[in-house]
């Protein structure tokens, strides 16, 4: 990069970051901004559509449906917008604009942050139209769906049958499709793995619009390409995954003031296998929650009898008279002390609500986590920069992490999860699996609690971008490293990884169409 691109750190002369030529002086940042493609060949490629009976919509209200994506800070507008129906139909798109050079971008529930679903100028391809369960196998435990189905409309249609899926996004209005491309991340994954790892085969149009099967068996190499590959290498178009009987979950909340402490507690429950589900989600730094879930009476009654002593945490009672006796000492940090009262009262709730407790039992997580999820996070602008880490960086990336949320905004959560790993997969390389991790990863998401106080682009990218400098420090990876964060790509995974899934990338979609300025 040329000289004059880049712009020293603030208070670390040491350390050189690349910035969009149109930065404000002093403002460092670390952003790729696609620029708008020039819309050479859409034309032909529109008309060549229309006479195989695929119709582009045009209008300026369809394309401004798609306008940003669930973080609201990137802002792109397609071309036009076609919402797929069938894998024949997308086989005939991606044809199309390999012959015409038009760039297309696909979109499934739009919950990316960095951008990575916004059109800069090309073919937004909305697979929410192909949204349906194909097949219900309870004798072998699949499940075959389109994958442009929401997640909660899968759960629903499993729970008829007294079914469920086994982890997946706590956002429910992800899609199947754009999950499995990316990870997938739950409270079970300790147990579990990602989304990605519950996909026994796939239904794939590739770059160049052949439709293929794929498996651990067939044309393996594609299905490993596809699972946690960004979209890069395909649109999956359908899926069969692993399912499992359906169990209400029963529960438990331990309550922290040290992130360390928590962290290893957490680490303790994955890494001994004693809990079902297990997750941190904080306010500040000060209100720390280890959740702990059991699918069944025997596991719990195992916990509390031979493990509950070990953890570090405290029950809500005896926590809130530390807390209590800790802001006394501290009456300055009233404002603060204000925000966590009023957080708990409105949350804790939430999480317990009667219509879905049964026997103290939480009978659809589904619902009661997604809708948690947007009525406390939501907003118009969502800012989650993580990190992804082995054991032994987790506690220190967290602390470091949180150093940071503190000096760029009053509130804010963190959420930390365990991954189980199934050995050296190839799609691991390249995602938010840091290469350095063994039987287990971890994972830290750092959402500030924006509500309705708008910040500029430039202020929450600079916070980001401190994030993503802890990854690079510590060689770590990320959940979130593409679209406006895709210039860290090559920091943190060496080049020589990097130019090795970008020949691949080049082989499979030689017009580079698909998915633009995510990864490559």
């Amino acid at each position: 990069m040329p000289q004059d691109n880049l712009h020293e750190i603030k208070g670390n002369k040491n350390r050189l970051a690349p910035v969009t030529p149109d930065s404000l002086t002093g403002v460092p940042r670390q952003q790729t901004n696609p620029s708008r493609w020039s819309g050479s060949g859409w034309d032909a490629f529109v008309a060549e559509l229309n006479s195989a009976g695929v119709n582009i919509s045009q209008s300026s209200a369809a394309r401004s449906i798609y306008i940003t994506d669930g973080g609201g800070v990137a802002m792109g507008l397609p071309r036009g917008v076609l919402v797929a129906r069938s894998s024949e139909n997308v086989s005939k798109t991606l044809k199309a604009a390999q012959k015409h050079r038009v760039p297309v971008t696909v979109r499934g529930g739009g919950l990316t942050t960095e951008g990575e679903c916004v059109s800069y100028g090309g073919l937004q391809l909305d697979m929410r139209g192909m949204s349906r369960v194909l097949h219900i196998d309870s004798a072998n435990m699949t499940v075959r769906a389109e994958a442009g189905i929401y997640w909660h409309s899968l759960a629903e249609a499993l729970r008829r049958q007294g079914l469920d899926y086994l982890s997946a996004p706590l956002n429910m209005t992800s899609s199947v499709g754009g999950t499995l491309g990316v990870g997938g991340i739950d409270i079970n994954s300790p147990k579990f793995g990602c989304s990605a790892d519950q996909a026994i085969s796939l239904k794939v149009v590739t770059p160049t619009g052949y439709i293929v099967e794929c498996s651990e068996q067939v044309n393996p190499e594609l299905f490993e390409q596809v699972l946690l590959g960004y979209g890069q290498f395909g649109v999956i178009t359908e899926a069969t995954l692993k399912i499992r009987p359906f169990t209400p979950i029963r529960m438990h909340y331990f309550y922290y003031s040290s992130l360390k402490e928590s962290i290893e507690d957490l680490r303790f429950l994955v890494e001994e296998e004693i809990a079902d589900y297990a997750g941190i989600l904080t306010m500040l730094d000060r209100a720390i929650n280890l959740l702990v879930a059991f699918d069944s009476d025997e596991r719990e009654q195992e916990f509390f009898s031979r493990y509950r002593s070990r953890l570090r945490g405290h029950g809500e009672i005896g926590f809130t008279l530390r807390m209590a006796a800790h802001y006394a000492l501290h009456p300055w940090k009233v404002k603060e002390a204000l925000y966590l009262l009023e957080r708990k009262r409105a949350l804790l709730p939430e999480l317990s609500p009667s219509a879905h407790m049964q026997d103290n039992k939480m009978v659809d997580r589904t619902v009661v986590f997604s809708r948690a999820v947007w009525k406390f996070w939501g907003g118009r602008q969502m800012v989650i920069p993580d990190l992804a880490t082995s054991r032994e960086k987790f506690a220190r990336a967290v602390e470091r992490g949180n150093a940071v949320c503190r000096r760029y905004f009053p509130n804010y959560t963190l959420y930390c999860v365990g991954i189980r790993l199934f050995g050296s997969r190839p799609r691991y390389e390249l995602s938010c699996i840091p290469p350095d991790a063994q039987d287990f990863a971890y994972g830290c998401e750092f959402e500030p609690i924006l509500g309705d106080h708008y910040y500029s682009r430039d202020h929450l990218q600079s916070f980001k971008n401190e994030i993503y400098d802890i990854g690079v420090d510590m060689g770590t990876s990320y959940y979130r490293f593409g679209g406006m964060m895709k210039g860290y790509i090559r920091r943190v995974f060496n080049n020589e990884l990097v130019d090795k899934h970008l020949r691949i990338k080049q082989e499979a979609d030689p017009a580079m169409i698909l998915n633009p300025d995510v990864i490559f």
